[in-house]
């Protein structure tokens, strides 16, 4: 297996669920813990499942906040400054009245610098944690954003702050390509991005490709269920130029497996080469990688 470890970040990553993305970070994450220092964080902060493949013992806990305006109807001259400024309309100014819709919020604080009166301060407001502990010899992390919590972007930025610059980064990225994924592929040297050779696997791999391309972070594809479908899906990766690193394939056991939470690597020890290799194969197709 390759040498040099230190600080890469590897984002696994798909256009939808359901793709046996999880169980690429985890079997990887496993492979990976006996030969050299690695850390999984789940960024599904909305739906965190990696926890019920590596049962980990978490150790630590603390709440992620943001800054919210409260204000101070005694200084408030209801001008409506706040409200103009507010990009998210979280504001709003009716006559004598302010209005503030939590859920809305960024917590960018622009309100509390546009009001002339200084009648807004910044109050906390959770919304949700980060939790850590250990899996066998991973270095485990997830977030949980509350119910009902719009935003999940401030849970995985807390969460990517809390990572070692000293271990091999798996980051399991939430589905899609909205700002969550984008917020947890920002930074990182390589996205492994699942799919399945289905029509609709294909329309979504285009569409996370292209999130790829924009960040300029180099990728690479995981073909789960491989045998199913048509050849449509190795015909664009060859054409875009996207290497096919592992395949994974249509086996009823492998899903008989998944469905008891026994992680690949463990039900079939045999997939443990293939995992190293996959790594090997990301580090020397991630040129920022030294």
């Amino acid at each position: 297996m390759t040498a040099g470890t230190n600080a890469v970040k590897i984002a696994i990553a798909s256009g939808k669920g359901g793709t046996g993305k999880t169980t690429v970070a985890v079997s990887l994450a496993l492979a990976l813990g006996d030969q050299i220092p690695v850390e999984l964080a789940d960024c599904d902060v909305e739906d965190p499942n990696a926890h019920l493949f590596l049962s980990p013992t978490l150790t630590h806990r603390e709440p992620v906040e943001i800054l919210v305006p409260e204000v101070d109807f005694g200084r408030c001259m209801f001008c409506g400054r706040c409200a103009e400024a507010c990009r998210f309309g979280a504001l709003a100014v009716v006559g004598k009245k302010v209005l503030f819709h939590p859920e809305l919020c960024h917590g960018c604080g622009l309100c509390a610098l546009a009001c002339p009166e200084q009648a807004i301060q910044e109050i906390p407001r959770p919304i949700g944690w980060v939790e850590e502990g250990q899996a066998q010899e991973i270095r485990f992390l997830q977030g949980i954003l509350n119910v009902g919590e719009p935003m999940a972007t401030p849970i995985i930025h807390r969460l990517k702050e809390r990572t070692s610059p000293e271990r091999v980064t798996l980051l399991d990225a939430p589905p899609g390509t909205g700002c969550p994924v984008i917020e947890t592929l920002k930074g990182t040297d390589f996205a492994l991005l699942v799919t399945e050779p289905t029509p609709f696997g294909l329309h979504d791999l285009r569409l996370a490709l292209e999130v790829t391309r924009i960040l300029e972070i180099p990728a690479g594809v995981v073909i789960s269920r491989d045998g199913i479908g048509t050849d449509a899906l190795e015909r664009y990766c060859f054409e875009a130029g996207l290497p096919v690193l592992l395949r994974i394939p249509m086996d009823r056991r492998i899903a008989a497996a998944y469905a008891h939470g026994i992680p690949l690597v463990e039900a079939f020890p045999e997939w443990n080469e293939a995992f190293l290799g996959l790594y090997d194969a990301i580090l020397e197709a991630a040129p920022r990688v030294p």
